[in-house]
């Protein structure tokens, strides 16, 4: 059934065009109304009530809503037209059915789990704790962590301990807390009460942790832990709202599952030798640690802000809510869309759902807004829109993309994806905009000289790694070597020949397949466009023989086996067969031969020449050889000579 765009001009405050939307939206226009949420909202029950109705309106959501749950009919979404696109300087149509036609798209939805709290709470600190306590205890079961036995009231509604926090792991539902020192109150007795003897390593669990003590933090980025809530005992307002958002944290949760990880293509570190560690560099909040040869993400932990999956040099860990190949449908649905509807030089806006999207609607309410060229596209995980989207959105059609910061974004993760993106694009295509006035934003976007996409486009498929290389190729129309920023995942790798003796280790352990043997003979092979500059072949190679050489090569030689260095092979003085490395053999020869004692004699040093079959029988054979047993001998021999004895 198609899904119908139920429109409204807001008050004749702008221009739609139902029938250009609705031919190239997918979605069938209702007509366009003027007053849906108020004079209308007859008019709009009845719309809503034939059911597969998209709202094209944000403002109003919660009242569309409610109005939905009313009639018991599920609506199957909104988009907003009036902000990003009809409060314009300009024909906002194009951009309509653009919009319109991301919004009608099938999206997966995010897997999530349940997070359960139960709403056992600790409040850390000393008066401002002890008045929280007494807020919440009716609603939460409460304990007061002090770091002084003066401040422990009377008042039994809620336990109160001594002592302070070593270590604080988890989140919401699932708080594990090791304490330096601990002291329990003893409520017994006349006077003051009394604590109990000092406990050191103590380990407790909780739902959620109220942390009014004034010190640092006790997990990294505690604005993204959930559960975790921190504010300053000396501002009553930050207080308040940590009191109230811990009065609504229990029951049971949905907690989205971000990201997923393939451990089998985590180039994280072999043989206890590291490599990758650009997942853990980034992540702000300590979900990834290390777990071996690959890393191990608590989901729990995770605030899901991209990042790791932006610099993830093999794929090994991808943004999964939603997938990322969900945003490569969403940038080809609004580029050709845009241009089918008769939109020219489109230009991305990338922003995320809170500070993006409130200053477009305050650039188009009291300003001019966004120009009707610039498409804005809003993602969940601003830090996980990295070089690959960036490349994507150029070769797919957009002729530039923005990205504007808000003041939570990992400014350094975007800012080093955007630098790649912009190597790999031989252009000046990319802008990080760190903008805090809504009415500089539309300045400076109208302000901007139009420019021409890309004359060929493609259809994003495949990994971020494939689409990064066939963007790159489109765009540059070449087959040329790009040089890149050091750290990026592509290149080349270089031997030291006169210092590679070919042992081949690098192969062993290159967790890409990168780096190749030949069985034939001596040979080491690279296949450039599967090496991911991990360094894991750098820091395993003994004679230090390998570089990393940051590069993307667009010629097809990339995709092919390339002979990084090869040598004459040895040939056995026994049977013929080809083994190891001549010059090896040789250098060995030369070192051994007659200088150490178990090849003092000229028989025991025509082994080394040997293939491992021949020199196997050589030792067999040889005087004095350990494998040389005599007669055999069966227990009973043995029995019989202790007899004799």
């Amino acid at each position: 059934m198609t899904k119908k765009l139920l429109l409204c001009d807001c008050l004749n405050s702008q221009a739609v065009e139902p029938d250009l939307i609705d031919s190239h939206s997918q979605l069938t226009c209702s007509k366009v109304y003027s007053s849906l949420c108020t004079d209308q909202i007859d008019a709009a029950a009845r719309e809503i009530a034939d059911g597969d109705v998209i709202v094209a309106c944000q403002q109003e959501r919660t009242r569309f809503e409610e109005l939905a749950n009313e009639l018991e009919v599920e609506l199957a979404g909104f988009v907003d037209l009036r902000d990003r696109a009809g409060w314009s300087d300009g024909d906002p149509s194009p951009k309509m059915a653009a919009l319109a036609a991301e919004a009608a798209l099938q999206l997966p939805v995010g897997k999530s789990v349940d997070v359960v709290s139960e709403g056992t709470c600790l409040i850390i600190g000393g008066a401002e704790a002890v008045k929280a306590a007494e807020d919440l205890c009716e609603t939460l079961a409460v304990t007061v962590l002090l770091n002084t036995s003066e401040l422990i009231p009377v008042d039994r509604r809620f336990d109160c301990v001594v002592g302070s926090v070593k270590h604080l792991t988890g989140a919401l539902g699932g708080f594990s807390v090791r304490f330096e020192t601990l002291q329990k109150v003893r409520p017994g007795g006349r006077g003051a009460l009394q604590l109990g003897p000092v406990q050191s390593g103590v380990v407790s669990e909780c739902d959620i942790v109220v942390d009014l003590s004034g010190a640092s933090a006790l997990v990294p980025a505690p604005e993204k832990r959930e559960g975790y809530l921190r504010a300053d005992p000396k501002h009553p307002p930050s207080v308040f709202k940590a009191v109230l958002a811990a009065s609504q944290l229990i029951g049971t949760f949905e907690k989205p599952l971000y990201v997923e990880l393939q451990e089998s293509l985590c180039a994280h570190s072999r043989a206890e030798k590291p490599a990758c560690s650009n997942c853990l560099n980034v992540c702000p909040t300590g979900a990834i640690t290390s777990a071996g040869e690959h890393v191990a993400i608590d989901p729990m932990i995770c605030a899901g802000c991209g990042a790791c999956s932006a610099v993830c040099p093999s794929g090994a860990i991808s943004y999964d809510a939603p997938p990322v190949d969900t945003i490569f449908r969403r940038l080809t649905t609004l580029a050709t869309t845009y241009k089918a509807a008769g939109g020219q030089t489109p230009r991305l806006l990338v922003h995320d759902p809170e500070y993006g999207q409130e200053m477009i609607a305050l650039a188009a309410r009291f300003g001019r807004g966004l120009p009707p060229h610039v498409i804005p596209l809003e993602v969940t995980a601003l830090s996980g829109f990295g070089h690959a989207e960036m490349l994507a959105s150029l070769a797919c059609g957009f002729a530039h993309v923005d990205v504007l910061i808000s003041p939570t974004s990992d400014q350094a993760v975007i800012a080093a994806q955007a630098e790649l993106a912009t190597a790999l694009a031989g252009s000046d295509a990319v802008a990080l905009l760190e903008l805090a006035d809504p009415d500089q934003l539309s300045d400076l976007l109208y302000a901007a000289t139009p420019v021409e996409p890309a004359s060929k486009t493609i259809l994003p498929l495949g990994n971020r790694r494939e689409v990064t290389r066939l963007a790159a190729k489109a765009l540059r129309q070449t087959e040329e070597i790009i040089d890149l920023p050091e750290g990026a995942p592509y290149g080349a790798v270089l031997v030291d020949k006169d210092a590679c003796t070919l042992c081949l280790s690098c192969v062993s352990l290159c967790p890409s397949g990168a780096l190749l043997d030949n069985e034939d003979k001596p040979q080491l092979r690279f296949q450039e466009d599967a090496c991911l500059q991990c360094g894991l072949c750098t820091n395993v190679c003994p004679e230090n023989a390998i570089s990393l050489v940051p590069q993307m090569n667009l010629s097809d030689a990339a995709l092919s086996q390339t002979v990084l260095n090869e040598e004459e092979p040895c040939e056995c003085i026994e049977c013929g067969a080809l083994f190891g490395v001549k010059s090896t053999v040789d250098r060995i020869l030369d070192q051994l031969a007659g200088k150490h004692p178990m090849f003092a004699t000229s028989d025991a040093a025509r082994m080394i020449q040997m293939c491992d079959d021949c020199r196997v029988k050589a030792q067999f054979h040889a005087t004095g050889s350990p494998f040389a047993m005599g007669e055999p001998r069966t227990t009973a021999d043995y029995l019989s000579d202790r007899s004799d004895h």
